[in-house]
């Protein structure tokens, strides 16, 4: 018998300090090396967008692999390409810790508008305050002076 599966993650986290170091015009470069890192571990990613300070994944994770490691292999090798291609000059690293958020297949459309949709969202909402949201929503219990 084969493995099917269709697990839908929002993966979410940013800068080390919330520092707003990835700047634009370095964005795009990141984005095609965290998809290049996600098509060699077998997931298939529907978005990828974000602000100066953090960045979301919409991604189908193959079943062979933990979502802590490949986050963990995402943000090792993305802060490796950022210095060594030197795309964000102030670049300090990652937060440590990240949100994964599941959801059902036919929240995909929307979830790809939203991520897509991040520099006009982040006008009008913080991103501590769009995390909070997150955790909320999927009734993820959490003590708020953890958080950055």
């Amino acid at each position: 018998m084969s493995t099917y599966t269709q697990i839908l993650y929002q993966i979410v986290f940013g800068t080390k300090n919330k520092e707003r170091t990835m700047i634009a015009s370095g964005q795009e470069s990141l984005y095609k090396y965290i998809w290049g890192i996600l098509k060699n571990k077998k997931c298939h990613l529907y978005r990828i967008g974000g602000v100066e300070d953090h960045l979301h994944i919409v991604t189908h994770i193959h079943p062979a692999i933990a979502p802590a490691y490949l986050i963990k292999d995402i943000k090792m090798a993305s802060s490796g390409f950022i210095k060594n291609e030197n795309i964000f000059p102030d670049f300090n690293g990652w937060q440590d810790g990240y949100g994964a958020f599941t959801y059902s297949i036919s929240a995909k459309d929307n979830l790809i508008e939203y991520v897509k949709n991040q520099k006009k969202h982040h006008q009008i909402v913080s991103f501590r305050d769009e995390y909070i949201s997150l955790l909320k929503e999927h009734g993820i219990e959490f003590e708020e002076k953890y958080l950055l």
